[in-house]
């Protein structure tokens, strides 16, 4: 007979728990490991650099303010370090920014498609999720405002959102943002911002500096090679900043984990490399998958989601059994609603011939 035992929140045993991308391939062969949005660039020579000279000092805790880092952020961005908070990932600054303004009689809005972490921390707060529908995979600004009710207090943009790359212009987002009552937060999940190369793009800096009701997340956990190191930042209205600031755990980054980043943002040079490889190999990818008979859908990140026919023999699921065997890992996206599409990470020259090849192989005799 099982003894009783502590009893979880209402609400926290519905959450999904986020499954992150397959690293690992049977066999135990290297894969090629394109499930995660990782750059093959890897991270900044100067970021590695400050990483090792931080090991000499790990008896110490760290700056619980990560100063090094704001001040390198400010400076790169032309902010002020006051309104950037740091964090363990966006992810956590994800969850701060739900538990600062969320609670049981809540709602609030991620789109159709959106990343599955806003779900959840919608959810751990007892607030309710409201799914807006896309159109054409992009974030539809009027669908969300009409989800809007008295009871919204917060809406989560990811743009460019994960997985189908696409985005949506600042002048969409500047309409989304004058749409919202005043006490709702819009919160810009930019994670991919620096691939974006379109003069309609904005990551969302602007509008954080003139409303007192925006906020802006970033990464460098992307295109800055540091995934594993889970850094993030947010810039923030300085009420919103001191909040989270409250609610933060009070050494939520590593001194190695500031050290890194910090010189990762001051390495341009290592940034641009990263951003031109994508540029060059991502049209080439996208070009090789349409060649299949594939469907793709047109992205701006490093990434790309490319669908089979519904009505074919050649599945997505089968595709990622074969994949592996060859050692080839990509991303299934059926939790994000598309069980017969794939996501493939933008890799290096090898990895991408070779997940093209296999999928070519796979593909021969297609209904």
């Amino acid at each position: 007979m099982a003894l009783p035992g502590p009893i979880a929140r209402p609400g926290i045993l519905d959450i999904e728990a986020y499954v992150p991308g397959e690293s690992k391939v049977p066999g135990g062969m290297k894969p090629a490991k394109l499930s995660s949005n990782e750059t093959p660039l890897g991270p900044s020579p100067r970021a590695i650099e400050a990483f090792q000279a931080a090991a000499s000092e790990l008896e110490r805790y760290p700056d619980g303010q990560a100063t090094l880092l704001r001040n390198a952020i400010a400076r790169r961005y032309g902010l002020d370090p006051h309104r950037i908070v740091c964090g363990s990932g966006s992810d956590e600054l994800l969850g701060l920014l739900a538990r600062g303004y969320l609670g049981p009689g809540d709602e609030a809005i991620y789109t159709e498609h959106g990343f599955l972490v806003y779900r959840i921390a919608i959810l751990t707060n007892g607030a309710t999720p409201i799914v807006a529908p896309e159109r054409g995979l992009k974030t539809d600004v009027d669908a969300i405002l009409a989800r809007v009710t008295e009871r919204t207090r917060v809406v989560f943009v990811a743009n460019p959102n994960n997985p189908t790359g696409t985005y949506i212009p600042i002048d969409d987002v500047r309409r989304l943002r004058a749409g919202l009552r005043d006490d709702i937060l819009l919160v810009l999940d930019a994670a991919y911002a620096e691939y974006v190369s379109n003069n309609d793009y904005e990551a969302g800096i602007e509008l954080v500096a003139t409303t007192s009701n925006t906020v802006m997340t970033r990464t460098f956990s992307k295109i800055y090679g540091l995934a594993a190191l889970r850094v993030g930042w947010a810039y923030c209205p300085e009420a919103v900043a001191g909040v989270l600031n409250r609610i933060r755990g009070p050494f939520n980054l590593s001194s190695p984990a500031i050290a890194s980043a910090a010189a990762a943002i001051e390495d341009t040079a290592h940034l641009e490399r990263a951003k031109h490889h994508n540029d060059e190999w991502l049209p080439w990818v996208v070009s090789e998958l349409q060649k299949l008979g594939l469907t793709v859908t047109p992205s701006v990140a490093n990434f790309v989601l490319f669908h089979f026919k519904d009505n074919g023999s050649k599945t997505a699921n089968d595709a990622d059994i074969y994949l592996k065997s060859q050692g080839i890992i990509l991303r299934k996206v059926g939790a994000y609603g598309f069980p017969n599409a794939l996501r493939m990470t933008i890799g290096s020259e090898n990895d991408n011939r070779r997940t093209i090849a296999a999928l070519a192989e796979y593909l021969k005799g297609a209904a």
